[in-house]
């Protein structure tokens, strides 16, 4: 699981570059955080639904590639149900199902009062092939 995490939170520059940080993550389940930034806002002046969508992927990747497999997003959602201002939001993603090809998960968006920002629903294919490439 360290190796896992290792990747993700160096590999998945996008994630990187937004700020997020992968806070723990285990068989079927992630934690991320993400600490809201001026670049973060839309011109409405409220955290951008594609900060909050990029904070919700970033977890539901690292929790439905933890058994190893690389699984690929093939459907996604999300209900945006609370404006977010400021402070940190946290994703925390749960494995709903899996079998050999596909694995469904909820990613629960709360900000720091613990009020629901956003919910997001994902499904991956799980694909033959490891997530972490084997060094030579």
């Amino acid at each position: 699981m360290q190796e896992l995490k290792q990747f993700f939170s160096t590999e998945d520059r996008f994630a990187c570059h937004s700020g997020i940080e992968l806070v723990d993550a285990g068989p079927g389940w992630a934690k991320a955080c993400m600490k809201i930034e001026a670049f973060h806002f839309n011109g409405a002046r409220t955290v951008h639904g594609g900060a909050i969508f990029t904070l919700a992927d970033f977890a539901f990747a690292v929790a439905s590639n933890s058994h190893g497999t690389l699984a690929m997003g093939i459907n996604t959602s999300v209900s945006f149900v609370k404006a977010a201002l400021a402070g940190t939001l946290y994703a925390d993603a749960r494995e709903l199902s899996r079998n050999a090809k596909l694995a469904t998960y909820s990613v629960m968006i709360t900000d720091d009062a613990g009020d629901t920002v956003a919910i997001f629903q994902g499904m991956v294919y799980r694909k033959k092939e490891s997530i972490i490439p084997h060094k030579s």
